[in-house]
């Protein structure tokens, strides 16, 4: 056989009768991982992407969509490669995904979170050429207190202040996807497993700026999405997913979400996912991936 730089079809398949094959068509997919991947810096603060890119041996798709994530925290300092085993699963979908750190509450209080993950919307509609991204088709996504971010993140237009780094480029999304969001802290069981809950050391309390919101009636309502939308809000469809089990948020947060959006008249569907706590698997069973795939392609036809 002669040595040489062989393309992919001039290369003779192997055969050998004695063994089984299992065939394959070249279109299964694969994820390429690229950790830490700057996008931001912020008062000396670096902030980085995980990002997922879909690939295949033909190389025949894309651009692919983007779903921009941001990974819950209690607006803490995230974990951030935590969530890169699941999220490989919707990328393989057929979503370039990527990961959103933050500036955590220890550093910067609300809304810091909503302004870095629309720049990292930015980041990555500027770079989408170079992850077989498409711009023009972009979700943003997030769990918990990114959750949250993703919600605000959905009526912030903030594209021609100087909280855009990336002028020129718009943070505006085709739509949101809230899984088990930290969305309203107007009711007491809010956070049915924090004793503190709206104290100055709450993880709510926190993100405010260490203040106790049971005082201040006025950042209380500023941080509860439900208390920030009405019939003018200019916000993207939204998709909700919340366990029945969850300790952490309670499912009445997103069912008051739910319920403005629906009655201020915005595109918005909730699904409770039986038995769930505050995350897990359970979140990303193909069940829920295509759930959540149908509602984007339906975003992007808009």
């Amino acid at each position: 056989m002669e040595v040489k730089k062989w393309t992919y079809e001039e290369y003779p398949e192997y055969k050998n009768e004695e063994f089984p094959v299992i065939q394959t068509t070249g279109d299964e997919r694969g994820v390429v991982y690229l950790k830490d991947v700057e996008y931001a810096n912020v008062d000396g603060y670096p902030l980085h992407l995980q990002i997922l890119i879909p690939y295949s041996r033909n190389g025949k798709e894309g651009p692919f969509p983007c779903f921009v994530y941001v990974q819950g925290s209690a607006w803490k300092k995230q974990h951030i490669h935590h969530g890169v085993p699941l999220l490989a699963r919707m990328a393989e979908k057929g979503y370039v995904c990527a990961i959103v750190e933050y500036r955590h509450s220890g550093i910067a209080s609300f809304p810091a979170p909503v302004i870095d993950a629309l720049n990292a919307v930015r980041f990555m509609k500027k770079h989408a050429a170079e992850y077989n991204a498409d711009s023009e088709r972009v979700i943003l996504a997030g769990s918990s207190s990114g959750g949250h971010t993703a919600v605000y993140g959905g009526f912030r237009h903030n594209d021609d202040t100087e909280e855009n780094l990336f002028p020129g480029i718009s943070g505006e999304v085709s739509g949101i996807i809230n899984y088990y969001g930290s969305t309203s802290f107007m009711f007491d069981y809010s956070n049915p497993s924090t004793p503190n809950h709206c104290m100055p050391d709450s993880p709510e309390g926190l993100e405010a700026g260490g203040i106790n919101l049971n005082e201040n009636e006025e950042m209380r309502r500023a941080m509860s999405a439900e208390c920030n939308i009405d019939e003018s809000t200019v916000i993207a469809p939204m998709l909700i997913f919340h366990g029945t089990k969850d300790r952490t948020v309670h499912p009445e947060c997103n069912e008051r979400l739910y319920t403005q959006m629906k009655k201020t008249g915005h595109d918005v569907t909730m699904y409770l996912i039986g038995g769930a706590d505050h995350g897990g698997s359970e979140f990303w069973t193909p069940e829920v991936i295509d759930t959540a795939d149908a509602f984007m392609k339906k975003c992007f036809e808009k």
